[in-house]
């Protein structure tokens, strides 16, 4: 018997409560796989939390540690941070097994976390999954996070870095010709608003659940407005602290969803998840982009869940998607 649950996760802070089962918006039927990861989640903690907002973001890494799985050994493991006028942007490389060649090929990874948290180390398993199944070096960009710095800064930030790596290209031993973007979630809004300015200098975009809408008002975002993992509120309060200004409401940078052309959009592949309240501008997007003439691929991944790339040590999907994601990276790299 599947059982009926909703997951509600707080800018990482999470807390679990039976469905309604008499309320047919919120009623959801989850695997016995998912079950085990609400499970796992109903007994999580987080000590020495500051405040709300430092409990959610410890409360991120310490799922993602504990969810997602073994950690993969990679070749190598370089950081450094990147020179601004007033600040500097942590990065770290990793370089995969197997790949011995002077000037790789390399993804750009841009995290996820409602733009107020992720780090290093909410993405760390994922990141050497994806260095070692591309064979690509994967550059993870530490950008700043709301509420502290609202947009533009994290935009700014993956901007800068993009053009910093491609740039310095030969210097860090990659093939400035063969680099592409991904970005998961929050990360994926980043990447949209990035591959828009700079898609002519990228092979590739991968959007992982990607958010890409503020109103929050598609029919998935009705019928999953409670979760599982990500629910409205949380979401509305997000877009709040990321959008500062008035005027950040009208800044198709700040919001994909207002986005008409798309010419600069290299080849991009969305991956999405049925249970998800981003399912539905996920494939928005993906129709916006067809119009501009961008050569897109959607994955819907059926019983799925926001978050399940981090759900590997439970999920056979995520390494699933990990080799989909592979495969497109590899093909549109030449």
């Amino acid at each position: 018997m599947k059982k009926l649950i909703g997951v509600l996760m707080t800018a990482g802070l999470i807390s679990c409560r039976t469905i309604n089962s008499n309320n047919k918006m919120n009623k959801i039927e989850l695997t016995p796989e998912i079950t085990k990861v609400v499970d796992n989640l109903q007994k999580l903690h987080v000590f020495d939390g500051k405040n709300a907002l430092d409990i959610g973001r410890k409360g991120y890494e310490t799922m993602a540690v504990q969810l997602g799985g073994k950690k993969e050994m990679v070749r190598t493991i370089e950081e450094f941070e990147i020179p601004q006028k007033n600040h500097k942007i942590p990065v770290r490389i990793y370089r995969p097994n197997g790949n011995e060649s002077k000037k790789s090929s390399a993804i750009i990874y841009l995290h996820g976390g409602w733009f107020v948290s992720g780090s290093f180390e909410t993405h760390d398993i994922i990141v050497r999954q994806l260095a070692n199944a591309t064979g690509a070096a994967v550059v993870f960009v530490d950008y700043r996070l709301a509420p502290e710095n609202p947009f533009p800064a994290g935009l700014d930030d993956a901007r800068s870095a993009t053009e910093w790596i491609i740039d310095n290209a030969d210097y860090l031993d990659l093939d400035k010709n063969k680099i592409g973007i991904i970005g998961d979630s929050a990360g994926g809004a980043l990447s949209i608003g990035i591959s828009t300015q700079l898609g002519h200098r990228l092979k590739f975009q991968v959007l992982i659940y990607p958010a890409t809408d503020n109103n929050l008002n598609t029919e998935s975002w009705e019928d999953y407005e409670n979760g599982p993992i990500i629910n409205k509120e949380e979401g509305i309060r997000a877009w709040k602290w990321y959008l500062s200004s008035p005027k950040d409401l009208q800044n198709q940078l700040a919001i994909p969803s207002l986005i008409k052309d798309f010419k600069n959009t290299p080849p991009t592949f969305i991956l999405l998840a049925e249970h998800d309240p981003l399912r539905d501008e996920g494939q928005q997007l993906a129709e916006n982009m067809k119009a501009s003439g961008v050569r897109v691929k959607v994955l819907d991944y059926k019983e799925m869940v926001h978050g399940f790339m981090h759900m590997g040590a439970v999920l056979k999907e995520t390494g699933e998607a990990v080799h989909q994601i592979a495969a497109f990276t590899k093909e549109n790299s030449n």
